[in-house]
């Protein structure tokens, strides 16, 4: 049994999950993933139930990725195009060792079982047991990050919607600050740019986790993304919707004035 396999490998969704299994249609795509390690849903429930040899699987993990990951749930139907899961399963930020890997791959699986994502499943229709598998990748330490709809999901429009902020992405998923909003044609015309107010950023602790640090004033209402980033976000959508399609909703981030893209998925109700 291979516990830990390259995530471009992890296309069977039925083995791996959703998220590893979208994340290696996108790298056979090439858009631009943070590189990683994809565990099927077999590979987290022995890890769940302290196999030595699964728990051993994991070692070398953190460091063959550059020593500072990100790991992210992928359960048997998540990021769906009718129940995305989003917001129900955990995601664990800046693990740097063995160990912290372990623990946290249990608790992305333990996630999948609180009661809000078993009545979101509910909601939803999924009568299944739920199954994890995790996708453990390279974190982006990101100069800014947001999300970006393929169509504005307030109105329906067929327009570019784009949320930034300084840091981390997760500043704007959180709701922690005002993020920058863009409005942009799917041609790439810029219609609107509208500052928000952004005087927290998250980054990653030098422990490990990630920590809430104060923005410079003169940034807190400055765009945090130039005419420059806002046409690569554009060339990169263009490359997602030639892979999975129209009404997507995408997470990136950049760093070293370079987009990576952290997750893609249908815009879900």
């Amino acid at each position: 049994m291979r516990y830990v396999v390259p995530l471009a490998d992890a296309g069977k969704e039925g083995r791996f999950g959703g998220k590893s299994a979208s994340l290696s249609q996108a790298i056979a795509a090439g858009l631009p993933v943070p590189p990683g390690r994809a565990l099927s849903v077999d590979a987290v429930e022995s890890v769940v139930r302290g196999d030595e040899e699964a728990v051993r699987a994991l070692e070398g993990v953190v460091d063959d990725l550059g020593g500072c990951v990100a790991v992210r749930s992928s359960a048997i139907g998540e990021d769906a195009q009718d129940a995305s899961f989003a917001g129900q399963h955990s995601t664990l930020l800046n693990v740097r060792t063995h160990e912290r890997l372990v623990h946290a791959v249990r608790e992305v699986y333990q996630s999948a079982h609180s009661a809000s994502a078993l009545a979101y499943r509910k909601r939803m229709g999924v009568s299944v047991e739920p199954r994890m598998g995790v996708a453990v990748q390279q974190l982006v330490d990101a100069e800014s990050a947001g999300v970006l709809f393929t169509h504005n999901p307030a109105t329906g429009e067929d327009e570019r919607l784009i949320e930034a902020a300084w840091g981390l992405g997760e500043a704007v998923v959180s709701g922690i600050v005002i993020p920058d909003s863009y409005r942009i044609t799917s041609d790439g015309s810029v219609v609107e740019r509208t500052p928000g107010h952004k005087d927290v950023a998250l980054r990653p602790g030098p422990e490990g986790g990630i920590e809430e640090i104060r923005v410079e004033a003169e940034r807190v209402d400055a765009l945090c993304l130039s005419d420059a980033q806002l046409q690569a976000l554009h060339v990169m959508t263009l490359s997602c919707e030639a892979a999975y399609g129209d009404r997507l909703d995408i997470e990136w981030a950049f760093a070293d004035r370079r987009p990576y893209l952290l997750q893609c998925r249908s815009i879900t109700r």
